[in-house]
Parts: structure tokens; C-alpha cells; sequence
């Protein structure tokens, strides 16, 4: 600090220098005029004054170090804590630091799947919005009540390319849903305080090819992305009639794509779900790339018995590491009684994205 009679002698040292610009430097006297102005001027104080504004600011930068530390301190010990005690060095996963506003794994997401034009693909098309909304709200509740270490944000996640069993015009086997259908639904999680994801069943068509389609709704701070490998027939089949697949190559570029909006646009990290119940769906996991832009949710999406479930997890998802994971619940398909919160948190890893269709 500088004490006011420092801060005096400054003020009576600028007005000096101030002054010199009434001295003619021509004149055969102005380096004496200098000489005295020098000696007028108290260079303690003004040291002092300089090397106080240093130490301010190399203070700044040493606490806002601290807090990216701690930060990054939260994060490991949150990712540390999904591992759910496993000893084999598989997870946690290795993975950068995500940017400012990543959602996990601060958050734990819940989120209801399925259609508008459908009752058959989820229960986001079987009820109306306000009875969805309320069921929404219950669901999250019970989770909260379940893992009160993070808090529970709910998702609306819209199936918005649908696979086909005709080629239609361009004999991609795919519809891509209107904006007005999406519109709806973006405003739906709004109301519901919740977050959008939306999948791409791609037909004959590439991952990479959808998401480019989407991206006016992904400029939204809000929308997230999910791959459906399953629809994704590389082989030419019809959909529905084999399982499809993705290649790391294929995530990747969907990855590098999101990666690049959120820069460009300065937008939190997007959540990237990719949905997996065999082997084969995901091809050469190990070469999926990982970034601070993008969080990447390997979903089990499988139905049927807890048995079954829990085998295609721990196959699939655990033995397979990628970053986090999530974990499906179907309220039709899956055999009762179904999975309670309590039971899916005693997974390893312990999922942080929920879905219900």
C-alpha cells in the first residue's frame, strides 16, 4: 500500500513533469531545468507504487490458478467416485479437464426418450406434456433422493432422424424430423428447466452427415447430440432388419464437428451419447478421441432382465472404457420389476446419464 503522503509526493511529481512541457529544450538551459525537476520527484514512491501493482496482479494470477486447480481437483475426485472402487485401471478414464460449464460430472442427467409422431419408440410420444412434465419431475426426484452428492438435471432426449424401412426420395432410409416438431420439444425442456439431446438413427446415411444437419438447434447452449449406432447400416441392410454399427472414425468426426462449434461459438462443453448393447455397434473404442469440448456418454441401451442388463453393461461398457457412461431403462421392454435408482448406482462405473424410454 501507499500511504497519502506518498500518494501526495506523486501528485506533486506528475505536476512537475507536466510542467516540462512548458520548457524550451532548445534553450542552453533545459538540462538543467531536468536536472532539478529530477530531484524533485519522490522515485521511492513511485517504486513502491510500481512494485505494489506487480504484486497485485501476480496474485491474481496465483488465485486464479488456485481455483482452475481446484477445479481440476473436483473433477478427478467426481470421476474418481463414478469408478465406484475399481481396482482394475480401467476407470476412471484419462481424459482432459472439460471446459468452463460441462455438465458432467457435476450433474447427474435423467432424461425421457422418444418421438412426438410416435407411441411405440419412447415415452417422450406416449403422454401428453404436462402429465410427461410431471412424471419427468418425479423420476428426477427419486434420483435426487437416491445420490444427493450431485444435483439431478432433467433432458428430453427427441429422436431427431428416425430410421426407415423405405429408401424414400434419396434412398437414405431415414426422415428427418421438422423444425416445428423439434421447436416443440426444445420448448418443452425449457419449461421443464431441462437440457435437449438429439439423436440421429442415420439409415444409409453417415453420423457426420445428420449432426451438420442439426446444427442450428446445436448452436443452442442447451442441445446435446446421441448416436444410434444400431440404425447405422453401413452393411446396406434395411434398418431394423440387422444391427448396425460405427467405426471410432465415425464418433470422431462427429466429436471434432461439436468440438469446433463450441469453440467457434463460445459455447459450454456439448454431452455426446452414443448408444451401445453389443460389440459390434462400436468398433476400435480405444481410438475415440477425447476433448475438453466434448463429453462422450457410452449409453446401455439394451433390454430385458437385470441379468441380461447388467452382463451387457459390464461386456460392453465397463470392460470398454470410453469417458462416462449411461444406463437405459425401458418401462415396456425391460423385464419387472424394473431397475431402481439405488440398484443402478451400485454399477461400476456408476452411470451419470439416465434414460427412460
Amino acid at each position: 500500500m501507499i500511504s497519502c503522503t506518498n500518494h501526495q509526493n506523486h501528485g506533486n511529481s506528475y505536476v512537475t513533469l507536466r510542467r516540462l512541457r512548458k520548457v524550451d529544450l532548445l534553450s542552453s538551459g533545459w538540462i538543467n531545468d531536468m536536472k532539478r525537476t529530477a530531484a524533485l520527484i519522490n522515485w521511492s514512491a513511485i517504486w513502491r507504487m510500481f512494485f505494489s501493482e506487480v504484486l497485485f496482479f501476480a496474485l491474481c494470477f496465483i488465485a486464479h490458478g488456485q481455483s482452475l486447480k481446484v477445479d481440476s481437483i473436483a473433477y478427478c475426485r467426481a470421476i474418481q467416485a463414478l469408478a465406484n472402487g475399481d481396482a482394475t485401471g480401467r476407470w476412471p478414464v484419462k481424459a482432459p479437464v472439460p471446459l468452463a460449464g460441462a455438465l458432467l460430472p457435476s450433474h447427474r442427467i435423467v432424461a425421457f426418450y422418444g418421438n412426438l409422431y410416435s407411441h411405440n419408440m419412447g415415452i417422450l410420444g406416449q403422454l401428453p406434456e404436462k402429465e410427461l412434465l410431471e412424471k419427468l419431475q418425479i423420476v428426477c426426484k427419486e434420483w435426487q433422493a437416491a445420490d444427493t452428492t450431485r444435483p439431478v438435471l432433467p433432458a428430453l432426449h427427441y429422436i431427431a432422424v428416425t430410421a426407415q424401412g423405405s429408401g424414400g426420395k434419396d434412398g437414405k432410409y431415414r426422415l428427418r424430423m421438422p423444425d416445428s416438431e423439434i421447436t416443440k420439444v426444445h420448448n418443452m425442456s425449457r419449461k421443464a428447466g431441462a437440457v435437449m439431446f438429439l439423436d440421429i438413427q442415420p439409415g444409409h446415411s453417415t453420423m457426420i452427415a445428420e449432426a451438420r444437419q442439426l446444427e442450428r438447434w446445436l448452436l443452442h447452449p442447451d442441445v446435446h447430440l446421441g448416436l444410434d449406432p444400431e440404425y447405422s447400416m453401413k452393411g446396406g441392410e434395411v434398418p431394423c432388419t440387422a444391427i448396425g454399427t460405427v467405426d471410432a472414425s465415425d464418433i470422431n468426426e462427429v466429436v471434432r464437428y461439436l468440438a469446433a462449434l463450441v469453440t467457434a461459438y463460445k459455447l459450454p462443453p456439448k454431452v455426446l451419447v452414443v448408444h451401445r448393447f453389443t460389440r459390434g455397434m462400436v468398433t476400435n473404442y480405444k481410438n475415440i478421441v477425447r476433448v475438453p469440448q466434448v463429453q462422450i456418454v457410452m449409453d446401455m441401451d439394451g433390454f430385458g432382465s437385470k441379468a441380461l442388463k447388467l452382463s451387457s453393461y459390464n461386456a460392453f461398457l465397463y470392460r470398454e472404457p470410453v469417458q462416462f457412461t449411461g444406463f437405459k431403462i425401458f418401462y415396456k421392454q425391460d423385464s419387472a420389476p424394473l431397475y431402481t435408482p439405488k440398484e443402478v448406482l451400485k454399477l461400476k462405473p456408476i452411470p451419470i446419464y439416465i434414460q427412460y424410454q
